[in-house]
C-alpha cells in the first residue's frame, strides 16, 4: 500500500500547481513538497520557504481570526486574490507567479506530508533546507536563482541556511524571524519563555505527519497531515518536548548553538523586515541580522501592526517584489540605490516613512534619563544622596515617569536600562517596559505583532545571567553571555544592564513616557473578554510569558529586589531621542 500520497499536477487559475511531490532528504527521509508556478513550461526564479504548520492548511481555515482581521483591515489583499492558496505565513502564489515566479512550498520534517521527527531549527532540518534549495535550483521550471521568503518560522530558518551558503540560494528575506534560538525564541533575559511550549501543541502538533484527526486540504481533499496514520504513542515518541528542554538546559550550550544560525557567514543579498512591535519574537533577529551579515548588499525595513498584515499588504509585497525581481530576475529597477533603512516611524495614532543610511541612526542623541528612586521619576541630572526602592518580586514594581514633554520629541531605537540591584534570595527576574501616557495619563497601547494592546516596549534580565560578553555589549545593546549562572548573595548589590529590545515612538507635547521595573509580565489591566492564544487570554506581553512550571515557582523568585542609587551608582534608562530635521 503507497505510504504517501501520490503527487499529482493540475492548472488552476492560471497556475501550474504540482501537489505533494516527494524530494529525498540524503539520509533518506522524504518532504511533502507544492509547487505553485506559471504554466508557460518556462524557467523562472523560484521563492522557496518552508515551516511546521501544513504546506495544505489554508490561512483562513487555520487561523480564522486572524485573516477575517487581515482582510477586513486590509481589503486589497482580498480584491487581488480568491485566497484560496494562502496559508499562514507562506507568500500568497496568486500574488506572485503571475509575476513569473516559482512558488515551493516544504513540510519540515515530522510535520504535514514530510516524513521524520520534529525538531525544532536542528541542523538536521537545517541540511534539508540546503538540500531542498539545491533541489529547486536545478528544476525544469526554475532558472537557477532561488530566493527564501516568508514569516516568523519561515523567516529564522532563512538565517540558518544562508549561512549554509547553498550554491542556487541567490537572496533572502527573512519577515520578521527570530536570529537567536536561545535569546529570542525559548529565552528572554535568561528567564524561560513560555511561547514555544504552548505554541507547539496549538499550531505544529495538530498537523504532525501521521495525525489521523488533522484537518484536509480544501484544494486537494488531502489531510495536511499526510496519508499515514501513527499511534499517539508514535506521535509523542516523534517530536521534542520542548518544556523538558528548556528546563534542562537554563543556559546556552550546543544545543541552542546548534540552532542559531553564525549571521556572520552569511553573504547573499538579505532584506530584513522587523516590527517595533515583536517583542519577545518577531523583532529583535531581524536587527541583529541586519548588522551582523557579511552581506554587501543588505537593507533593513521595519513596520508595525501585526506580524503577519505588511507581509500580504501592498505595502509590503512592492518591498519584497521589488527585492526579488532585481536579485532573481536581474531587472534594472534601481534597488541597488535604495538607502539601506526603511522605518515606519510610530506615533500614538499612525506611522509615517523615512529613509536612513544606517541602524543604529548615526544622529541618534543617546540620552541618559535617570532614576529617582524616592520620587519615582526619570530625570536628566541624577538626584543627590543615597536611594533606594524594594518591592516583591513577584509584582508589579516600580514606575518611574518623565515631566510631561513640553514638545514633540522622537526615540527610534535600541534601549538600554542600568540598575544596581539587591535580593533576598538567591536570585531576581527583572521584567523592563516602557510606557506611553496621554494628558490624561492613560496608558497609550498599540496593536503589535502578536498583542492587540502593548506597550512601547520591553526588556528583560534574570539576574543570575548578568555576565557580560565585552566584545559584543554596546552601551545601547548589552549582551549577556547566558553561559553559567551565578546566583546572587542575599542582600549584596549588583550592577545589572537590560537590553530594551529596539523601539519607536514620537511622544507629542503634553504625552509622558515612562519605564517599570517588574517582578513579573506587564499587563495592561484593561476590561475584558480578551482574545484567547494557546488557551490563555494574552494582556499585554502577547504569548510570550514566563511563567514555565518548574522553573519561577521556586523559592528563589518569591523574594524582595531592591533597586539602589547612589554618587558612585547611579541607575539610568538609556533612550535613543532622534533630533528634529
Amino acid at each position: 500500500m503507497t505510504q504517501h500520497y501520490e503527487p499529482y499536477s493540475e492548472v488552476r487559475d492560471g497556475m501550474r500547481v504540482d501537489w505533494d511531490v516527494r524530494i529525498t532528504m540524503s539520509d533518506g527521509v522524504t518532504l511533502a513538497v507544492d509547487i505553485f508556478r506559471p504554466d508557460d513550461d518556462e524557467p523562472h526564479p523560484v521563492l522557496l520557504a518552508a515551516s511546521p504548520y501544513g504546506k495544505g492548511l489554508a490561512f483562513a481555515e487555520g487561523f480564522a481570526s486572524a485573516f477575517s482581521a487581515l482582510v477586513r483591515e486590509h481589503p486589497e489583499v482580498a480584491e487581488k486574490s480568491t485566497s484560496a492558496y494562502q496559508v499562514w505565513e507562506y507568500p500568497d502564489p496568486e500574488r506572485w507567479v503571475p509575476e513569473g515566479y516559482a512558488c515551493v512550498r516544504i513540510d519540515v520534517r515530522g510535520t504535514g506530508g514530510s516524513e521524520g521527527e520534529i525538531d525544532f531549527f536542528s541542523p538536521r532540518e537545517t541540511q534539508d533546507l540546503y538540500e531542498a534549495i539545491e533541489w529547486a535550483g536545478v528544476q525544469p521550471w526554475s532558472n537557477g536563482n532561488v530566493g527564501m521568503l516568508g514569516i516568523s518560522y519561515l523567516a529564522t530558518n532563512q538565517w540558518q541556511a544562508a549561512a549554509l551558503s547553498p550554491p542556487h540560494l541567490k537572496a533572502i528575506c527573512p519577515w520578521e524571524g527570530a536570529s537567536d534560538f536561545f535569546r529570542e525564541y525559548t529565552h528572554h533575559g535568561g528567564i524561560p519563555s513560555e511561547f514555544m511550549p504552548g505554541w507547539a501543541p496549538h499550531q505544529v502538533l495538530r498537523i504532525q505527519h501521521g495525525r489521523a484527526d488533522a484537518p484536509l486540504n480544501p484544494n486537494t481533499g488531502r489531510k495536511v497531515s499526510g496519508k499515514p496514520v501513527r499511534t499517539e504513542e508514535e506521535l509523542r515518541a516523534a517530536a521534542i518536548r520542548i518544556s523538558e528542554v528548556l528546563l534542562a538546559r537554563p543556559v546556552i550550550d550546543d544545543y541552542y548553538r546548534d540552532r542559531t544560525a553564525v549571521l556572520e557567514k552569511i553573504t547573499v543579498p538579505v532584506l530584513t523586515a522587523a516590527n517595533w512591535g515583536g517583542m519577545g519574537l518577531h523583532s529583535r533577529g531581524n536587527f541583529e541580522g541586519y548588522h551582523r551579515v557579511s552581506s554587501e548588499q543588505k537593507w533593513l525595513e521595519v513596520h508595525g501592526l501585526e506580524h503577519w498584515t505588511e507581509f500580504y499588504t501592498d505595502y509590503g509585497l512592492d518591498v519584497q517584489r521589488r527585492f526579488f525581481d532585481h536579485f532573481l530576475k536581474g531587472e534594472a529597477n534601481g534597488w541597488e540605490r535604495r538607502p539601506p533603512v526603511q522605518l515606519q516611524v510610530r506615533t500614538p495614532d499612525d506611522f509615517f516613512p523615512r529613509h536612513e543610511q544606517e541602524w543604529p541612526l548615526a544622529r541618534t542623541e543617546w540620552t541618559e534619563l535617570h532614576l529617582d528612586l524616592d520620587a519615582g521619576t526619570l530625570t536628566d541630572r541624577a538626584p543627590a544622596g543615597a536611594q533606594h526602592s524594594e518591592f516583591v518580586a513577584r509584582s508589579e514594581g516600580l514606575m518611574f515617569t518623565l515631566p510631561s514633554a513640553d514638545q514633540k520629541v522622537e526615540y527610534t531605537g535600541p534601549a538600554a536600562l542600568k540598575l544596581f540591584v539587591s535580593s533576598t534570595t538567591e536570585d531576581a527576574d527583572l521584567f523592563v517596559t516602557v510606557h506611553l501616557f496621554d494628558p490624561e495619563g492613560t496608558e497609550v497601547l498599540f496593536p503589535t505583532a502578536f498583542e492587540p494592546h502593548g506597550p512601547v516596549g520591553q526588556g528583560w534580565l534574570r539576574v543570575s545571567h548578568r555576565e557580560l560578553d565585552p566584545d559584543l555589549s554596546r552601551p545601547y545593546r548589552p549582551w549577556q553571555r547566558h553561559t553559567e549562572i551565578s546566583p546572587l548573595v542575599q542582600g549584596q548589590v549588583y550592577e545589572v544592564d537590560v537590553e530594551i529590545w529596539p523601539l519607536s515612538i514620537v511622544v507629542p507635547a503634553g504625552y509622558t513616557l515612562g519605564v517599570s521595573v517588574r517582578g513579573q509580565d506587564y499587563e495592561h489591566h484593561l476590561p475584558g473578554p480578551h482574545e484567547i492564544v494557546y488557551g490563555r487570554e494574552i494582556r499585554g506581553s502577547g504569548a510570550y510569558w514566563h511563567e514555565l512550571p518548574g522553573d519561577r515557582d521556586r523559592p528563589a523568585f518569591h523574594g524582595r529586589t531592591t533597586l539602589h542609587s547612589n554618587e558612585k551608582h547611579r541607575p539610568y534608562l538609556l533612550l535613543p531621542r532622534i533630533p528634529s530635521a
